[in-house]
């Protein structure tokens, strides 16, 4: 899982400028099964632990921590840890654009007019942002190739590289083709992905699929186009199908191979220099919810998201794609916890019956996702900016909304030290967070050489 741990490694920053800092990755054999890398693939990981921080500093100083995250934002053309300049860097738009629109300092003081009148109920507001870098870290991966056939009925027939999971991918390749050929999406046809048809596949993974296979599609596209160009007859009213049935009576080849290779990748982890992703992704969300002190029951009142992701290919495509990131990342970050028996070894969160992932009286009750305007990439397809993964570790607006709404609980019991609150913020510790006279009576040390029920996955 060394990509993991790359990925982690280099999201460790988050959107943060950390003048002095130094980080070491460790690969361990465990005892236990080994957990399945999933959506943002160690990114995530890496920014709870600067969100920590964060978190940490301001309480430290007693000042608002959306005031510590924006002053310590990055600049244009800073440097990462991994030496990479930050070029098109827009975070400090998406992130002033989100408090307007999310009315964050008024609901603010929604948040503590409401803690202030009621005892059970506490509620908290936070505001996040995020970098997600776009590129395998594995630099071989970093490429795409297509198949595109032409037939003599103006009919096309695309192949790539790419494997449809839902997320959209068929559907945007699609685009990206009747628009470089000029024609209705009506007339591509798309054959699904087969290694006979497109060989040496990448994974599709990193949330680069669309980059990739799309900028293959464009290529074949383009050479396509090219051997068409003799048979234009510079007249409006002439047919797709006529031009195409004029270049085959003259024997031209209607299909063509295309191949993409992301460029100027060259990070060597030796020597800390050259180029580790190809662009970066930017966004921010705002989140309120409410907890009930007693039970450690939590619902979310309003999510508020904002996103930089170029111009986009399919905007309906992509909010969906952000709306589920978010959704995945909530889970992560609030209800699904792997557990172990202690004693066995067996996993006990598993199926259906055990593991609970995010339904509907899960999500935010008002949910807002909003696109920044005239955003261009010029390093993707169409000025367009991956979408996949990026969204997800917004979902910890939820746990750091949490988290504000039990420091509110605990100041009102006298308890004003900093405290952890463990991931994924779950009803039991968002309960004992809580602490009172109750929490107290219920605590269960483990004696001498007693076993927990649980541990961790």
């Amino acid at each position: 899982m060394r990509a993991v741990l790359e990925r982690a490694m280099t999201h460790i920053d988050n959107a943060y400028d950390i003048p002095h800092v130094r980080i070491s990755g460790f690969m361990c054999k465990t005892n236990l099964p080994t957990n399945t890398a999933f959506r943002g693939f160690g990114g995530p990981q890496g920014m709870m632990i600067s969100e920590g921080v964060i978190t940490h500093v301001a309480e430290s100083l007693k000042k608002p921590v959306e005031e510590i995250r924006e002053l310590n934002f990055y600049q244009v053309n800073d440097l990462t840890q991994y030496n990479q300049k930050l070029t098109d860097f827009h975070i400090e738009r998406v992130w002033h654009e989100l408090m307007a629109t999310s009315d964050f300092y008024r609901r603010l003081d929604s948040v503590k007019e409401f803690n202030l009148k009621n005892k059970f109920k506490k509620r908290g507001i936070s505001a996040i942002p995020t970098k997600f870098g776009l590129s395998f870290t594995a630099r071989f991966l970093n490429q795409a190739s297509a198949l595109v056939h032409v037939y003599t009925d103006g009919s096309v027939l695309i192949s790539h590289g790419g494997t449809e999971m839902g997320q959209g991918l068929h559907t945007k390749m699609v685009q990206v083709a009747a628009q470089a050929l000029g024609i209705p999406i009506s007339k591509v046809h798309l054959s699904e992905t087969n290694t006979n048809m497109v060989a040496n596949t990448s994974a599709t993974a990193a949330s680069v699929s669309s980059d990739l296979n799309g900028m293959a599609i464009l290529d074949a596209c383009e050479q396509i186009n090219e051997r068409l160009k003799p048979f234009k007859n510079g007249k409006e009213d002439q047919t797709w199908e006529e031009l195409i049935s004029a270049a085959y009576f003259e024997r031209v080849n209607l299909s063509a191979n295309g191949h993409y290779k992301t460029p100027d990748l060259s990070y060597d982890w030796e020597t800390n220099e050259g180029m580790m992703y190809s662009y970066f992704t930017y966004g921010a969300a705002c989140t309120e919810v409410e907890i009930d002190v007693l039970t450690g029951d939590h619902s979310v009142i309003r999510s508020d998201l904002v996103m930089d992701i170029g111009k986009s290919i399919n905007p309906s495509i992509d909010i969906g794609q952000i709306e589920g990131a978010f959704t995945q990342g909530q889970g992560w970050c609030t209800i699904e916890e792997p557990l172990i028996s202690a004693s066995s070894g067996v996993l006990l969160t598993r199926g259906p019956g055990l593991y609970k992932i995010p339904g509907f009286r899960d999500i935010p009750v008002d949910f807002r996702v909003r696109l920044i305007k005239g955003s261009r990439n010029s390093r993707a397809i169409h000025s367009s900016k991956a979408v996949g993964e990026p969204p997800f570790f917004l979902g910890a607006s939820v746990f750091f909304a949490i988290r504000e709404a039990i420091k509110d609980a605990r100041k009102e019991n006298g308890i004003e030290d900093y405290f952890v609150l463990d991931c994924p913020a779950t009803s039991e510790r968002i309960r004992m967070s809580c602490v009172d006279n109750l929490t107290k009576l219920a605590a269960t040390p483990l004696k001498d050489g007693e076993k927990p029920f649980s541990i961790r996955a």
